[in-house]
């Protein structure tokens, strides 16, 4: 009897190990660590630097952006078969993510970066926004299985939680933490390297939330126009205010939410509009036209080189402290 007890317990002692940890006798002993987006793939980078045992490798394209209408790719599919881990954004950033991921590894740990953070914004209501879906519902009749298939497909839209942030310095800090403690679960002989590194990245963090925090104290204007939401963690950290937004919920405003957005910039008098290098100029073109507002262009780093140094965020974050200086610095109140 005892001789046939053996096997079985073995059994049920090896499925108590995480996925992650058997998946690793696959890989070498080494757990590999895929990330959905640029952003969480720096981050989780400097969160693993020289930790042994962990490799990071980053899912969509360096270069693609904010992934709020990304479908998966064959590529991805592969290299999801070959990961222990996904780290993800959270907050409804990945929304391609779901029962692809499912069946193409059921063994995969996935870390939720945002998980447990605080002090979270939500993007503003928008009464262009609303009109809009008014419109549709009058123009389309649907049962309510078609309405629940037409919210789906608008899921990309900007409503609800902001997720943008890594923007941020000090929530790309709280990031940072989050993945190092869970992935100090993951691979325990790691932990005290994958905190120190997080404590390392934290300070560097905080060192830029005091620089903008000097900056925005100095600002001879303070009011800003956005591109779509991308940069409302970091106005709060610098103490800047978004009066205006050009695509609010990611979509072109209406023709009435134009001359609303024309007029609340007239109105406010705002130092600068700010666009992204990652999405056209045009939207920001035409209001600076009309308005005579200057134009700039921030970078909230969702996109970079495929071989971004660890410190690639702090720098583009002091070359747009340095933008922001250039732009409101000298504004007229």
């Amino acid at each position: 009897m005892l001789k046939m007890r053996i096997p079985v317990l073995f059994v049920a002692c090896f499925a108590l190990f995480p996925p992650a940890l058997r998946a690793a006798d696959r890989n070498g002993g080494d757990i590999k660590a895929l990330c959905t987006t640029f952003p969480i793939y720096l981050i989780a980078r400097n969160v693993a630097a020289d930790v042994p045992g962990i490799t990071v490798d980053l899912m969509i394209p360096a270069a693609l952006g904010c992934p709020h209408d990304y479908a998966l790719t064959p590529g991805d599919m592969r290299k999801l078969e070959d990961a222990d881990v996904l780290i993800v954004n959270g907050l409804g950033m990945e929304e391609f993510l779901g029962t692809p991921v499912e069946k193409a590894n059921p063994d995969l740990i996935q870390i939720d970066s945002s998980k447990g953070i605080d002090n979270l914004l939500e993007y503003p209501e928008d009464h262009d926004h609303e009109e809009e879906h008014e419109a549709e519902d009058h123009d389309h009749d649907h049962d309510e299985a078609e309405a629940e298939d037409h919210d789906h497909d608008h899921g990309h839209k900007h409503e609800g939680v902001n997720p943008h942030l890594y923007v941020s310095p000090s929530m790309a800090a709280r990031l940072a933490e989050n993945i190092a403690e869970d992935l100090a679960r993951i691979v325990p002989d790691g932990a005290a390297a994958l905190r120190r590194n997080a404590g390392r990245y934290r300070g560097a963090m905080e060192r830029l939330v005091d620089q903008g925090r000097a900056l925005g104290s100095r600002l001879a204007n303070r009011r800003i126009v956005e591109p779509h939401g991308a940069f409302d963690y970091l106005a709060r950290d610098l103490g800047l205010e978004i009066v205006g937004i050009l695509q609010p919920h990611g979509i072109d405003l209406s023709a009435a939410g134009m001359l609303e957005l024309l007029e609340t910039i007239r109105r406010e008098k705002p130092g600068a509009i700010f666009i992204e290098p990652q999405y056209s100029d045009k939207p920001g073109l035409a209001v600076s036209r009309e308005t005579g507002i200057p134009l700039f262009v921030l970078d909230p780093v969702a996109t970079g080189p495929d071989d971004a140094p660890l410190d690639y965020f702090t720098t583009a974050m002091v070359r747009n402290f340095g933008i922001l200086e250039n732009a409101l610095g000298a504004a007229k109140k």
